[in-house]
């Protein structure tokens, strides 16, 4: 059996938004492409005269209002997405032909958004999300010094042909499914957080304790998008002109004298539009499992702080259950709105705060899954239709309905009896499988379709 040997911290990133897919994974194969650059022997660079970058597939289709071209130029400067300030993207936007230098050993190279060509959206590609860097010459036609394809498979993930397998340790426990999760758990008498736990530090040589830093510091900088969020007022970039609600609902949701449950869901919604809209801004978010939907576990996060009054350990746990379901889904399936529709995304971001939910709570791994499985079952379908390619509408709204459904998926799990529930989480994540391949392609986040085309984006 090949077994699931992510990281926690590789499904968690931070970084820059709008895309997981669009912008933290094209600024990571430019700072790749870079390093293979820079390991390059003088003869070559000393022949180049040129970089050019070619993106194709959804990525052409929408690059734009994505934010791709500017993310590829920040990777080819030098700028990681972990420490990439928003300011900087912007500038990049601001002045997109400014030529900007990339620094090589022995001499450096003019680059500029003229250099970043928008391709074919149609074509038998491997990966929808596909970028090529070349290295060019002086002489016209010639074939390239160097070149690379790249795909962007969601999550701020990234591929290329004979990409090194990452050096780490083998995991302690073996799966590949949640059946298989159950079987060890059951079998070990073990907790599904100390699962996960374990498997960490097998993998990455991490102790026990630098672990949990670790995930200290993505919860805090998940509650860091909702606190700016909910700070923030005004419109949103791009040609929508979409105000920011985050802060009016709050404000609502704190003055409410009516139900107490009214105002617990409506501060989780606003928690949701907090960092959905911070993510749109293209400020620092958390992929979780990607920046379309990192609004979703952030929200559940600090809901379950603020209005639950769950203790930080609780939500370290529960972030580890909702890791558990990150993975499963995207060795099963796919977390990539281009592959598999926003059912992809909100649908597995919602399972994954479900999951989060009933772990950090205190209920088991069977009572987890179930909470999963039934979010995530309730977005099958879902299309990918950002219109005018930003991600904005739907895309912030879905965000919070995905939070919602998440806490309605939790307490049908928490209610009813584990074993009376009928369908399984790795049922659920082939169904999600086979509706993504099924689903046309003007549905996977080309704008094509849905939304995307029935409502005028300017």
């Amino acid at each position: 059996m090949a077994a699931i040997d992510l990281s926690v911290f590789d499904l968690f990133k931070i970084g820059p938004g709008p895309s997981s897919s669009h912008t933290i994974g094209p600024m990571l194969a430019g700072c790749d492409f870079l390093e293979l650059l820079r390991r390059q022997p003088a003869e070559i660079l000393s022949r180049a005269a040129r970089l050019e970058v070619t993106l194709l597939g959804s990525l052409a289709a929408t690059g734009k209002g994505h934010g791709t071209d500017r993310a590829v130029l920040a990777g080819l400067l030098g700028r990681e997405p972990r420490r990439c300030p928003p300011d900087f993207l912007d500038e990049l936007a601001r002045s997109p032909d400014l030529p900007r230098l990339v620094e090589l050993p022995s001499r450096a190279l003019a680059v500029s958004a003229r250099d970043v060509v928008f391709g074919p959206v149609d074509g038998d590609l491997p990966c929808p999300n596909t970028l090529v860097f070349r290295l060019l010459g002086d002489a016209p036609g010639a074939s390239p010094l160097l070149e690379r394809a790249y795909a962007s498979v969601g999550g701020g993930f990234i591929q290329y042909e004979g990409q090194p397998a990452p050096t780490r340790g083998a995991p302690v426990h073996v799966y590949e499914t949640m059946a298989d999760i159950r079987r060890l758990v059951a079998e070990g008498d073990l907790p599904l957080p100390r699962l996960m736990l374990e498997n960490e530090t097998a993998l990455t040589g991490a102790t026990a304790e630098e672990v949990m830093a670790g995930l200290d510091a993505v919860l805090a900088a998940m509650d860091a998008s909702v606190t700016t969020g909910l700070a923030a007022t005004g419109v949103l970039p791009g040609p929508l002109r979409l105000e920011r609600k985050a802060a009016r609902l709050h404000e609502r949701a704190c003055r409410s004298r009516r139900l107490p449950h009214e105002s617990a869901l409506a501060k989780l919604i606003a928690y949701a539009f907090a960092a959905a809209e911070e993510n749109a801004a293209g400020h620092v978010v958390v992929t979780a499992p990607t920046c379309g939907a990192a609004g979703i576990v952030p929200a559940t996060a600090r809901f379950m702080r603020t209005v639950l009054d769950a203790p930080q350990q609780a939500v370290r746990e529960g972030l580890l259950a909702a890791a558990t379901i990150g993975f499963l889904a995207k060795r099963n399936a796919t977390i990539a709105g281009a592959e598999g529709g926003c059912q992809a995304e909100v649908g597995v971001a919602s399972a994954m705060a479900a999951a989060m939910l009933a772990q950090g709570l205190g209920y088991d791994a069977r009572v987890a899954e179930n909470a999963a499985e039934t979010a995530l079952e309730h977005h099958l379908g879902m299309t990918c239709d950002p219109v005018g390619g930003f991600v904005q509408i739907p895309c912030i709204e879905r965000n919070a309905m995905g939070a919602v459904k998440a806490y309605a998926a939790f307490l049908v799990a928490s209610a009813e009896m584990p074993a009376h529930h009928r369908v399984g989480l790795d049922e659920a994540i082939a169904a999600m499988r086979a509706t993504g391949r099924d689903m046309n392609r003007k549905y996977k986040e080309t704008a094509e379709g849905g939304l995307a085309v029935s409502v005028i984006a300017c």
